[in-house]
């Protein structure tokens, strides 16, 4: 599929072949800017970096990237409150204005799945610059080619995640990216910042990987031949995004193990904006400071990475470090966001060949007749907060016999079980026959996907004319289900 026109919200939007055409452009453009050459591929074209976040990388590698294509900015950096949507304007309308203003349009929301809803209402290309969370897509394509260019390949590598990996939007979409390409995924993170279980049941039912789990008691012998680290916060702290995943089903290995395997070590920050009050990022609970002591005891040339920006996770004296490349990473921005924008542009093309097993696979759901009175239960979910238009969108995941009902949200991924079911077609179409049933009922596997109608409650079911069945009102009642 051409790039040309189209968007940017989450990683899995690429297959593996256009991600490896970006970072092969991306190459080109780097050279082109060692040996100063003009590359006015988007003259005339106007971007518009709309962020509602602070950002320095991020947003002043795009405007750079834009400027080095001979194209103009528009730039709202500070969008939530020099923008309209100070006085409520919604992102909806904020888009659908900027369409008129901008060929091209950058956005960064602190509300899961904001980036989403900007590409569903602009007709011209978006990119999800970050949206709370959720995901980072481009700074995984930043992630992948440091990897490639420090390590010459992506498949067979091992990278060890290392602290928050729960609230880490860049770590949401690396990981199914390295899971996409055969690399080895290991996860280190804190008590309750596991990786979400959203995203693990995703990569496990579209790419049959699970990655393995660090045992976080072992972190203070976790020495030995790693390659990378991608290193996040350290401190615990709550919110109720993902509150329902702290358990992780990952199987575990030993940190040591762990340490003996990895080409990288991917560090990040405390997201202290994604809570109420500051956390303290000092680190505990035997999770030792990364700095030159500790790197000195491995035996491989293992990278160190980190997004940026740091805190306290990432000891200054590792700047120097032969490879620590966290620096090169944000440099690379502007090269890969070069190649982005050209090509999304349609400014630059590229002919990708048509290769099997390394693809992007796609998610299956199954078919429902309507979802009544359900939402996304993800309080910073942008179909919650921006409800005056938006309107819940859940798919259904495909289901064994036995398993329970799950419905995800197609703005920010967060999945819900809810509790009521019927069918559009009830025995012999009497009224009498038009009942609903718990979702845990025999009756989950008797109705055909198609003909199921999903209830967020019983007073929703009964408000279309459904009865209870005799299970159900037994259950309401205290009596015996069975």
């Amino acid at each position: 599929m051409p790039f040309a026109g189209r968007d940017l919200v989450s990683i899995t939007d690429f297959t593996n072949q256009e991600i490896e055409a970006v970072l092969d452009l991306a190459d080109q453009m780097d050279s082109a800017l060692k040996k100063g050459m003009e590359i006015e591929l988007c003259k005339g074209k106007d971007m518009a970096t709309l962020f509602y976040e602070p950002s320095t990388r991020t947003r002043g590698s795009f405007e750079r990237a834009m400027h080095k294509l001979g194209g103009t900015v528009i730039s709202f950096a500070e969008a939530k409150v020099m923008s309209s949507a100070a006085k409520g304007e919604t992102i909806a309308d904020t888009v659908r204005v900027l369409k008129s203003y901008a060929d091209i349009i950058v956005i960064r929301h602190p509300w899961e799945g904001a980036a989403k809803v900007a590409a569903d209402y602009a007709d011209v290309p978006v990119i999800n610059a970050g949206d709370g969370s959720h995901e980072h897509p481009t700074q995984t394509l930043c992630d992948l080619y440091t990897l490639k260019k420090e390590k010459g390949r992506l498949k067979g590598l091992t990278v060890l995640l290392w602290g928050d990996l729960k609230y880490g939007r860049t770590v949401h979409s690396l990981i199914y990216a390295l899971a996409r390409f055969g690399a080895e995924v290991l996860c280190a993170p804190l008590q309750g910042l596991d990786v979400p279980g959203p995203v693990l049941r995703r990569i496990h039912s579209e790419y049959n990987y699970i990655p393995e789990r660090v045992k976080p008691d072992d972190m203070t012998s976790m020495i030995g031949e790693v390659d990378a680290f991608y290193i996040a916060p350290f401190k615990p702290y709550n919110l109720a995004l993902w509150s329902d995943f702290d358990s992780s089903p990952c199987p575990e290995i030993n940190i040591r193990e762990a340490l003996g395997k990895a080409d990288a070590i991917y560090v990040t920050r405390v997201q202290n904006e994604r809570r109420d009050r500051p956390a303290d990022t000092e680190s505990e609970g035997g999770y030792p400071t990364v700095d030159s002591k500790f790197l000195s005891q491995l035996k491989k040339k293992t990278l160190v990475m980190h997004p940026l920006p740091r805190v306290n996770e990432l000891a200054y004296e590792l700047d120097d470090y032969p490879t620590s490349v966290y620096f090169q990473q944000a440099a690379y921005g502007v090269p890969i966001r070069m190649a982005l924008t050209a090509l999304l542009l349609g400014a630059s093309s590229i002919e990708i060949p048509e290769r099997t097993g390394v693809s992007g696979q796609v998610m299956a759901y199954s078919k429902y007749k309507q979802v009544i009175g359900v939402k996304c239960p993800n309080a910073n979910c942008v179909s919650n907060l921006e409800s005056r238009y938006l309107v819940p969108k859940l798919n259904m995941l495909k289901r064994n016999v036995g398993e329970p009902l799950t419905l995800r949200c197609t703005y920010c991924d967060h999945e819900t079980h809810p509790p009521y079911i019927a069918s559009s077609e009830w025995h012999q179409g009497l009224l009498k026959n038009k009942k609903y049933y718990s979702s845990d009922s025999f009756m989950l596997d008797r109705i055909r996907p198609e003909n199921l109608i999903i209830f967020d409650s019983e007073k929703e079911a009964q408000a279309h004319g459904f009865m209870p069945s005799k299970r159900t009102a037994k259950q309401r009642n205290g009596g015996d289900a069975t």
